[in-house]
């Protein structure tokens, strides 16, 4: 009897171990292999859509690596553009607002909703202007913009300094932005995480993201030299054409 308990045993150690062996292969295979990089989210049908971008990867890489560029673009904007077509799912009168107009009337949102579509809504409208006025090789702007930035920021250089002060003093998460008035008069503003100066019916002309995934794989926590690179990268043509259409009530985001 002593030997056939000690055969059950036996038995039954070698079939738990081989049932665990055949699990762990399981999950191995259910696993992504070393290196492979997971797949970006899928954007959920609704009447928001991630536009592309309107330059290579690596044509920031003066200021922003590619592969930050990547991370930023198809993963973070788009689970922005994700999680508001979901928040947009059963508000269909909602839906059919253009982001300016949405953004602006954060009020009439219903209560249950209406944190997903400002954060989420507000990433959507940040990041699309970020990635619109990029792609450049820095410099100066010209024509009207440039008389605007002498007339309202104090000229480049100090609009540049006050600008960067401005980014260096959002507290962990958040935006710099210059705003136009349909006038065409420029001022510096804050925002903290997703918020957009179209909450405060403005627009933004330009902005710099400053959460830490906008920068993180080359600076890690240095912050202002993040910031200061930041500018061999604008684009101010594109910038100028945002200027333009602000004097003629035409920019949306």
């Amino acid at each position: 009897m002593l030997i056939l308990s000690r055969r059950s045993a036996l038995l039954g150690a070698g079939a738990a171990l081989l049932s665990a062996r055949v699990g762990f292969a399981q999950q191995q295979q259910q696993q992504p292999s070393q290196g492979q990089q997971p797949s970006p989210p899928q954007i959920a049908p609704g009447p928001h859509s991630l536009p592309d971008l309107p330059y290579g990867l690596d044509a920031n890489e003066a200021a922003i690596d590619a592969r930050t560029m990547e991370l930023h673009h198809r993963f973070h904007h788009a689970t922005y553009v994700n999680n508001l077509n979901n928040a947009l799912r059963e508000h269909e009168a909602f839906g059919r607002m253009p982001l300016d107009e949405l953004m602006m009337n954060l009020s009439r949102v219903p209560e249950n909703v209406r944190t997903a579509i400002r954060n989420n809504g507000g990433g959507h409208a940040n990041h699309t202007m970020f990635w619109e006025i990029m792609g450049g090789r820095g410099g100066e702007p010209t024509g009207r913009l440039l008389e605007a930035v002498n007339r309202d920021l104090g000229g480049m250089g100090e609009f540049r300094n006050r600008f960067n002060q401005a980014c260096m003093s959002v507290f962990g998460s958040g935006w710099g932005f210059v705003t136009v008035a349909q006038s065409g008069q420029l001022a510096i503003a804050t925002k903290p995480n997703q918020d957009t100066p179209l909450m405060d019916g403005q627009r933004a002309l330009m902005g710099n993201d400053v959460w830490e995934h906008a920068y993180y794989l080359r600076y890690q926590n240095r912050r202002q030299e993040y910031v200061n690179n930041w500018w061999n990268v604008l684009n101010w043509e594109k910038i100028g054409e945002r200027f333009t259409a602000a004097t003629e009530g035409r920019l949306r985001v």
